[in-house]
């Protein structure tokens, strides 16, 4: 009798074993609908890729003077960027990894009975969003925090959601784009501003450029398609897309 018991409870871990084997060996399967990968890092990378594409460090508030040196707009021409985006005045506008504002209050103007989120994940540039804002007394700018995961908008809340040059570096893309989706109003659009990865005269680090196929096939496995492809901007695409 005892033998017997002990066959029966070796037969149930053994079982135990092989099933919870099979859960795993499933749950890895599963990585690729995702497209995340990962491999040793770049110099310029964080070592996780997204359907092949290494995505990029976060540029810090080091960088900060950067996002607002006085050639920015002779450089990337953000005026005609934004002159290009049609919108009612009441608009709400999110503004993803807004970093420093100076798109967010730009964007400001163009919705003056709307609203801009500003969206940050970095404590140190909400800090200078918050001093942005109170110089200017600015009442169309909201400052939002957001996650690595989550933008933490309200469902069906914007009409329009930006990134520029912020696209490359998110940690998460696919959980930002659903996020992005689920806050988007029913005809709701995100505007993507990348430098061209397509043009080597562009002269900025390869993991922060983006190429138009690229972003299309990351876009359309999380529910969206080209809407408007503009050409008209010195070193960035400007690509308005729908959902599918």
């Amino acid at each position: 009798m005892k033998i017997k018991i002990f066959l029966f409870v070796l037969i149930c871990i053994n079982c135990f074993a092989k099933c919870n084997s099979q859960q795993k060996a499933s749950a890895q399967k599963t990585l690729p609908v995702y497209g995340y990968s990962y491999k040793n890092a770049s110099a310029d990378g964080v070592g996780k890729f997204y359907y092949d594409r290494e995505i990029a460090q976060v540029m810090g508030v080091a960088g900060s003077d950067w996002l607002d040196r006085l050639d920015r707009n002779e450089e990337e021409n953000a005026d005609l960027a934004i002159k290009k985006i049609v919108l009612p005045q009441n608009a709400v506008i999110a503004d993803i990894g807004a970093g420093t504002g100076y798109y967010s209050f730009k964007l400001a103007t163009k919705v003056p009975y709307g609203k801009v989120f500003a969206v940050e994940l970095q404590d140190e540039m909400i800090a200078i969003l918050k001093s942005k804002k109170a110089s200017a007394k600015d009442t169309v700018v909201e400052i939002v925090k957001s996650t690595v995961k989550n933008i933490n908008l309200p469902a069906n809340s914007i009409d329009l959601a930006i990134m520029v040059d912020v696209y490359h570096e998110l940690e998460y893309p696919q959980e930002m784009l659903q996020g992005i989706s689920k806050a988007l109003k029913k005809d709701g659009k995100i505007l993507l501003l990348e430098y061209r990865g397509e043009d080597p005269a562009v002269a900025i680090k390869p993991l922060h450029k983006t190429t138009v196929g690229q972003l299309n096939k990351e876009l359309s496995a999380n529910g969206f398609k080209l809407f408007y492809k503009g050409d008209f901007l010195p070193i960035q695409h400007f690509l308005l897309y729908e959902k599918k």
